[in-house]
């Protein structure tokens, strides 16, 4: 925990960091300002857009915070044959909102060493990653350049190879999270409390529980499991700050407890989030990143029309917990009033 403690946190929340354009610059300072740590998910930014995005964050907090990236890792082969039938099974989605007929881009993510670069020279207090670990090369540039490094970890093995790698702090995502699952080797899909107790008794690492954390009392137990801090992202999707649409928002408001599904359809990668339309009707997906690129216009537009039926509605088991505030006021109820150095 020495190497979290020179953070400075009054409290022990960590933002998850929400791709996509959910974690803005704003969020992202209100938490770091009221004593969290914000986190930037810039996944599918470019650099120029992370490197705007980072000086948007300091624009509006001195306080520390943590940037985001997938963790490279080798892209899967798909036939003509499979992105066709990908394709097919998309367009009548495409008919009901008026768009041209899917196709799949040639480029279908951002380049992760010029992403990385950008951050490395921008040198926020933490970098974070999922899907994946990163090279020894690179978590000794990110030491060199005194930034603390997290990795994510779905299962106690993946966690005890991030110790291994060095890195600083390791995310154990539990089964009731939101979004997509962080880990790439093995995912156990425990609950949250159980790998966190079994991870504190094996790892000599800081632990940072997530997965259906929404209330005070839900983040003491994590504590008392053996977590030293905590990493929220669903509590905050109905921030003020955050950048949820208005039908994303709808939808959690209106949705009931037990509406979360794990799918494949939106990315190619398991995540959780409600079910709907397309978590029904897309059977077969292509793998993560070619689907995430495929079915992007859908969700744009889904997003522009109010059409929360097409849109990836990634939420934790406990959403129903959520409700709409600042971020300061969400964080604050989180922490019940403890702090945590």
């Amino acid at each position: 925990m020495a190497a979290l403690t020179r953070l400075g946190l009054h409290s022990p929340v960590i933002l998850a960091p929400m791709a996509g354009g959910i974690s803005t610059p704003a969020l992202v300072a209100a938490v770091s300002e009221a004593g969290g740590l914000g986190s930037l998910g810039a996944a599918y930014l470019t650099p120029q857009q992370i490197s705007a995005e980072i000086a948007a964050v300091r624009g509006l907090t001195q306080r520390p915070f943590a940037v985001n990236l997938f963790a490279p890792h080798a892209t899967p082969q798909v036939t003509p044959e499979q992105i066709a039938a990908a394709e097919a099974e998309l367009a009548p989605l495409h008919a009901a909102l008026n768009l041209a007929p899917p196709k799949l881009p040639a480029q279908v993510q951002e380049d992760f060493a010029a992403q990385f670069e950008v951050v490395l020279q921008a040198a926020p207090a933490v970098f974070s990653f999922a899907f994946g670990r990163l090279e020894r090369g690179s978590l000794e540039a990110l030491k060199a350049r005194g930034i603390l490094t997290i990795g994510t970890a779905t299962s106690l093995t993946e966690a005890q190879l991030l110790q291994s790698d060095g890195v600083d702090a390791v995310v154990l995502q539990g089964s009731a999270a939101g979004g997509h699952r962080g880990g790439w080797q093995r995912d156990d899909l425990a609950g949250t409390l159980d790998l966190v107790r079994a991870a504190h008794q094996s790892l000599s690492l800081p632990i940072i529980a997530a997965g259906g954390l929404m209330t005070a009392e839900a983040v003491r137990a994590a504590l008392a499991a053996g977590a030293d801090l905590v990493q929220c992202g669903t509590a905050f999707l109905r921030a003020a700050e955050a950048g949820t649409s208005a039908p994303y928002r709808a939808a959690l408001a209106a949705a009931q407890a037990g509406q979360t599904t794990l799918t494949r359809s939106f990315s190619g990668r398991l995540a959780r989030g409600l079910a709907n339309t397309v978590t029904q009707e897309l059977r077969r997906p292509l793998p993560y990143p070619y689907q995430n690129a495929l079915t992007r216009p859908l969700r744009s537009a889904a997003a522009a029309n109010h059409r929360a039926e097409f849109l990836s509605l990634w939420a934790g088991e406990n959403f129903w917990q959520g409700r709409e505030a600042s971020a300061a006021e969400l964080l604050a109820e989180l922490s019940g009033g403890r702090e945590k150095a």
